[in-house]
């Protein structure tokens, strides 16, 4: 069996953000870089899938030289090999772009399963992984929150609204987006990281995955984004004074004529 988990590299959630002088993104020189949280769900979910039934785990992720980083740790926590598309013109592009070059990549070799996060949390896009699926003409499901391996097929619970899951059975190869909280990803231990070192990591331009530099990346991509800015600050809050009477009635005023929500 051989299992395909793509992966992202996003600022950490934690970091003091600043956006770049022309307003077009956030200033990234000197952030620290993660994996995506629902990606290490993912991946996490793929060594458990390959203890059990002997797998191979390949890791791809998309962006630049710093990309490695994320993989290394991909390849330190069980992974058996990386795949790193890094090359100038894949920068800057949309989910269409992105899972273009994904699909690409992953489509040079046959998984029988290809996980992925359900989104980012810097651009939250939540549509890449469905765009791969229908590029690799497998079938796919959404905010996935287990996944049981049978013969020729997963078992997929997939969360609802409502609290309710989902449960059905789809036929291998497939696509599965998976939810942040499906699983406990593991810390890499000081043997995985020794180990790492020498697991190998292959990096893929356009020429090598026979596409052109006009199909991916910003060239490629239908949705630009034309500026990013910080929510504004609120008021804080306000703080009503008297008897309970009294403020009870003011409150009340309050969100008849200014809230509108009574």
């Amino acid at each position: 069996m051989k299992i395909a988990v793509c992966i992202k590299q996003v600022p950490d959630t934690e970091s003091r953000l600043r956006i770049d002088a022309d307003g077009s993104w956030i200033v990234e020189d000197d952030l620290p870089f993660t994996i995506n949280e629902s990606d290490e769900c993912a991946l996490e979910e793929a060594l458990q899938i390959a203890a059990g039934h002997e797998a191979e785990v390949v890791v791809f992720s998309l962006g630049p030289a710093r990309v490695s980083e994320a993989l290394r740790k991909a390849l330190a926590l069980g992974a058996d090999r990386a795949v790193h598309l890094e090359d100038d013109a894949f920068s800057g592009g949309d989910a269409g772009a992105t899972a273009k070059a994904l699909a690409a990549a992953v489509g040079r070799e046959s998984f029988d399963l290809v996980l992925t996060g359900s989104q980012s949390s810097d651009v939250g896009y939540g549509v890449t992984a469905s765009l791969l699926a229908a590029r690799l003409g497998l079938p796919h499901a959404w905010l996935v929150m287990g996944i049981e391996i049978e013969e020729g097929r997963a078992k997929v619970a997939r969360e609802m609204e409502s609290g309710k899951n989902e449960i059905f059975r789809v036929d291998l190869p497939a696509v599965l987006e998976v939810q942040a909280g499906i699983n406990q990803p593991r810390y890499a231990s000081l043997k995985g990281i020794m180990q790492a070192k020498r697991k190998p990591v292959e990096k893929v331009g356009t020429a090598d995955l026979g596409l052109e530099p006009a199909e991916v990346g910003a060239a490629g991509s239908r949705v630009e984004v034309l500026s990013v800015q910080f929510p504004d600050t609120g008021g804080g809050a306000q703080m009503l004074e008297g008897d309970p009477a009294t403020v009870a009635a003011e409150l009340v005023l309050k969100l008849q004529k200014e809230a509108r929500v009574l």
